[in-house]
């Protein structure tokens, strides 16, 4: 009756795997960055792969604008969130489609 569900303990098994790969790339985001600039490179924010702000970098000049300064500081950091998210998809379609296949089955090697 269940012949076509395979053994329980290889979805065990598949499931540690799945979890491993997960923690995996939850740590290879902490060290990626993600660098933003608005008004021409006049600021700039960093931000690590878990979408943190690790970094920001105002140019002088920009010191006695504060209007300015804020819309371009705006603008960076929207760009930087965008980026984090980009990284993300493109990390999960990585883990899914490119290398890990947990409905591949298989002996291993």
């Amino acid at each position: 009756m269940f012949e076509g569900l395979g053994n329980m303990g290889d979805l065990g098994k598949m499931l540690e795997e799945v979890q491993k790969r997960a923690k995996e790339l939850e740590e290879q985001a902490e060290s990626v960055e993600l660098t933003a600039k608005s008004g021409g490179g006049l600021v700039k924010v960093t931000a690590n792969g878990k979408g943190e702000i690790i970094d920001i970098a105002i140019d002088d000049s920009l010191l006695e604008d504060k209007e300015a300064m804020q819309i371009l500081l705006i603008s960076a950091v929207n760009d930087v969130l965008k980026m984090v998210e980009e990284n993300k998809k493109r990390a999960a379609m990585n883990m899914l489609g490119g290398g890990f296949n947990p409905f591949a089955g298989g002996g291993g090697s």
